[in-house]
């Protein structure tokens, strides 16, 4: 009788560790199935963590439709942006900027003045666009009459990538201004990544997580800048944002195939 209960004793001590022990091992793969599923989540494109919900973020395109978003001087979206795989894509007309009767620049239409803007963008082969920020919206001009142009370009491919200077017009650059430095665009037909910040004059370029150039709006730099370019005598480019300081996002339509998504923007006072 004393074997047999000092038997049935140890195996219920037995028992109770394994039972400890694969208690322990359920809550490890539930800790490490959450965290796989906030790294999923945090990848899925158009969505946003809570992380970022926390610090102000906010989408500024759903993956579905163009809510929120209608083209430059016009009351809707022009047809050839369309919805692909989650992303808005201008569907190239081999017509060079702008030239297709249903294409056109688009704009998202709150205007922001402080903000963080973060987006994805790919090109195809030989593609070029922008985008844009601080843009005056007035129907006797183009958008890139009043508004700086964050470069989207395959620079193996597009002239553009050999011409302006110190090769400021390649993928980052402050269009025909400033040239991104590094310059690491990952090529055509992937996903890059690109951030504009702009507070209070002082705007920032990144581009696939590195910073690549900073320059001050309204300043004598800034007008000695615009005087050596392109853009010289150009008041509303001079003056971008306008009296207020603000204006609208914009994506161009260069007549390529071009794609962007995960368009998230936080707002600064």
């Amino acid at each position: 009788m004393k074997k047999t209960a000092i038997y049935l004793f140890a195996l219920g001590t037995f028992s109770i560790a394994m039972i400890s022990c694969n208690s322990g091992s359920g809550n490890k793969q539930t800790a490490a199935s959450a965290d796989s599923l906030a790294v999923e989540a945090a990848a899925l494109p158009n969505t946003l963590t809570d992380a970022e919900k926390a610090e102000g973020w906010q989408l500024i395109f759903n993956g579905t439709d163009y809510t929120g978003w209608r083209g430059y001087c016009k009351d809707s979206v022009p047809p050839a942006w369309i919805i692909e795989d989650g992303a808005m894509k201008i569907k190239g007309s081999g017509t060079g900027e702008a030239g297709a009767v249903d294409g056109g620049d688009i704009v998202y239409t709150q205007p922001l003045k402080n903000f963080d803007f973060k987006f994805e963008w790919k090109v195809s082969k030989g593609a070029n666009s922008g985008v844009f920020y601080l843009a005056q919206e007035k129907k006797e001009q183009n958008i890139w009459k009043s508004s700086p142009e964050y470069q989207i370009l395959d620079n193996a491919l597009h002239p553009d990538a050999k011409l302006g200077k110190d090769g400021n017009r390649q993928s980052g650059s402050l269009y025909d201004l400033i040239p991104a430095v590094p310059q690491n665009f990952k090529g055509a037909e992937v996903w890059n990544t690109g951030e504009i910040l702009v507070y209070k004059g002082t705007v920032i370029h990144y581009m696939n997580g590195e910073k690549v150039l900073e320059y001050h709006l309204w300043t004598d730099d800034w007008k000695a800048l615009i005087d050596a370019s392109k853009f010289k005598g150009w008041e509303d480019f001079i003056n971008t944002g306008g009296e207020n300081h603000e204006g609208l996002l914009g994506l161009q339509d260069h007549g390529d195939d071009v794609w962007y998504r995960n368009l998230k923007v936080k707002v600064m006072e």
